[in-house]
């Protein structure tokens, strides 16, 4: 069943969508994982790995802003990790495969370390301090934004740097008013207009 969205932010769909000289996004660690490592393509739909990084391209062309934060890195690493694991063997567990595969292990250091270089070549870094005062304000927003923790920090990341536009997959970020979600999630993009939300600039 697809998960039925309350949508309060406005929605993009990138694939008719022309990005400005003007423009300012934060990119979802989903977006990069997709542009940055090559095995993703084996598990990933054929939009997510198209539409995507010809999006950012458009970007790049029209010398809008990329932005990543620095949380990205922590699941960017653990999900290469997990499709490496994957390829390698159905029957290590996380714990066994990064301790006992040296090999394995040198080659998700590959990985990840190619992946951010990317990222970083092409992007900006946003920052967030997780202190008491950024908590507080995720476990705020937790309460009526249906997101995850990672999301949560890089929302924080996003209202301290001013910045309201988001690429992204995930169908959370819908959940929240007063940012822009560009997409390519076909789920996402029904519901955004069905429920008067979908946007064209």
């Amino acid at each position: 069943m697809a998960a039925q969205y309350t949508v309060k932010a406005e929605v993009v769909n990138i694939q008719f969508d022309t990005p400005q000289k003007d423009d300012i996004f934060l990119v979802d660690t989903n977006v990069w994982y997709w542009l940055t490592y090559t095995p993703a393509s084996t598990s990933a739909r054929s939009y997510q790995i198209n539409d995507y990084p010809a999006y950012l391209t458009k970007i790049i062309s029209a010398q809008g802003l990329l932005l990543y934060c620095g949380l990205s890195l922590a699941e960017l690493a653990h999900n290469i990790e997990q499709a490496e694991r994957a390829i390698f063997s159905t029957t290590l567990n996380t714990k066994e495969y990064r301790h006992n595969e040296p090999t394995e292990r040198a080659n998700v250091v590959a990985e990840v370390l190619a992946a951010w270089g990317q990222v970083t070549s092409i992007a900006e870094s946003i920052d967030v301090t997780i202190d008491e005062i950024t908590t507080n304000a995720s476990l705020t927003r937790f309460q009526t934004q249906l997101l995850d923790g990672y999301d949560l920090l890089f929302l924080e990341a996003m209202d301290k740097a001013g910045v309201v536009q988001v690429i992204t997959d995930d169908g959370d970020y819908v959940t929240v008013p007063g940012i822009k979600v560009f997409t390519a999630n076909r789920n996402v993009i029904t519901a955004a207009r069905n429920q008067g939300k979908l946007i064209t600039r």
